[in-house]
Order: structure tokens, then sequence, then C-alpha cells
């Protein structure tokens, strides 16, 4: 392991350059590469970089006295990917403030193979996110998806990056193992499940059926809208709506809690087919 290691003495080493002022850069985008942070999220890269998912790490920045308690995950990685060791002091001036969790990677996600929709399995459970803009219901949606086993997450176009830091980090790494696609219009998305045969079902504090009654169908899809405004009136009305039944006088749920309650529902259905 120690051969392995590559110390950094300085935050001007341009073997580190694409860490420095991580929050400014997660703001311009880094173009299907992403920052991975933590000991959960590395260790879900490092099992991603085995398998045909898509990513894969390209070097490893780690706090000095955080590589001992990594060094399982480290042994996980593909050989050929550096990692790069450095004090806190000099780790803080790379990443731009104090970094306590001392654990970063960076990662790249390739281009994908075609439509996901039309690689679904014949039997599957989608979720739909239109509009989401919020990074921490980005990251938790995914959490949720992985937890209920739903089989992709389709973003529209108005959506965020599922692989900014924040959302990666709160998605505990989901975002590496949940097939995803994000691209194209609400409405074009729907239309594409629909004629594979999806029952579509919006999600909205004021749908027609209680959540619990959604019959079981070999194909789902449950779309949720974002914060406050929730789903456009051009999705609802198109679409069969189911509601989560709530005390009176609350206007809504957070869309990450709403999706995991929905997607336990909805899964627990599919299984009785």
């Amino acid at each position: 392991m120690s051969a392995r290691l590559i110390a950094i003495e300085s935050a001007d080493d341009p073997e580190i350059a694409e860490f420095r002022n991580i929050r400014e850069r997660d703001l311009t985008g880094r173009e299907n590469r992403f920052i991975a942070e933590g000991t959960v999220v590395l260790r879900m890269l490092a099992e991603a970089s085995h398998g045909d998912t898509g990513f894969s790490a390209e070097k490893v920045l780690l706090l000095k006295n955080r590589v001992e308690g990594v060094s399982d995950i480290l042994e996980r990685l593909p050989a050929d990917v550096p990692v790069y060791v450095a004090e806190a002091a000099v780790l803080d001036q790379i990443v731009g403030f104090h970094l306590h969790r001392g654990v970063l990677a960076l990662g790249r996600r390739s281009a994908g193979s075609g439509d996901l929709i039309d690689r679904l399995p014949v039997k599957s459970l989608v979720l739909v996110g239109c509009g989401i803009s919020n990074h921490d219901n980005a990251g938790s949606m995914f959490r949720n998806a992985a937890a209920f086993k739903a089989d992709a997450i389709l973003l529209d176009e108005t959506s965020c990056d599922p692989l900014y830091r924040k959302a990666m980090r709160v998605s505990v790494g989901s975002v590496l193992s949940v097939p995803y696609q994000r691209s194209g219009a609400a409405l074009d998305i729907l239309t594409r499940l629909a004629e594979q045969d999806f029952a579509i079902w919006t999600l909205s504090p004021r749908g027609e059926t209680d959540i619990r009654a959604i019959p079981p169908s070999y194909r789902m899809a449950l779309v949720v809208g974002t914060e406050g405004e929730g789903l456009p009136e051009a999705v609802l009305s198109r679409f069969r709506s189911a509601r989560i039944p709530q005390s009176e006088g609350l206007d809504s749920l957070n869309v990450a809690t709403a999706t995991g309650i929905a997607l336990f529902q909805m899964s627990s259905a599919a299984r009785l087919i």
C-alpha cells in the first residue's frame, strides 16, 4: 500500500488540480466528472469501478491520518488509480475549506449506451423527477430508489445534476448504483414510458387515488415535482394522480419524504404480481 501513496506538499501541485476550490467547481460543473466525498461514497465508487456501471475512479485525495481507515477500500480500486495524501493544512488549502471527512475522489461517468428506457426490464419500477432543483432532495430520491429497489430514475432537463457533490453525498453513493438518465422534457419522458406500457402515477397532495390503492402492475412509474410548485398542470391533467394521506392543514410533505413513502408502497404492490 505505501508504494501506491503519493505525498502532496503544496496546494499548487498540478497532480491534484481537479480538487482545488471544490465549491466553485461544483457551480461550474465538471463535464461528466464528479467529486466523491466521504468513506461510504468512496466505497461505492470503488465497487462501481469494477462493474459495468459507467462509473470509474480517476484519483483519490486523502487526509494523511485517514489512510489506514480506508485501506480496504483503496485495495478495491483499480491499480492504476493514484492515491494522493496530504496533511490537514495542505488539504484545506487545496479544497478551499476545512474538510473534516478527509476523503475525496475524482470520478468519471462515461457516455451512456443508448436510451435507458429501452433497456428497462419487463417488470420495472421507475422514479421520474420533474424540475427537481434541490440537491438534497435529488440525493434523497436516489437513496430512496436504492432502498426500495427502483430500476431507474429519469430526470427531466430542468432537474439538477445528481453528480453534484452534495447530491452524491446525501445519496450515500446511490447515484453510482441506481441507473439514471437526465435529459429531455418531462412530458416527452412520460409519453415514452406510456408507449412502453408503464402505468404512470403522478404524486400530488390533491391526487385522486390513495397511494395504498394503486393496483399492482408489471411496469409502474412514480412522477414527482419540485418543492412548492409541484408538478405542472400539463403533467397532472394527462396522467393518473395519487396522494399520500396526511393530517389536515399540512400543505404537503417534503419531496424526499414523499418519494420514500410512495416508492415503498408501489414496490410492495409490485411484489404482489
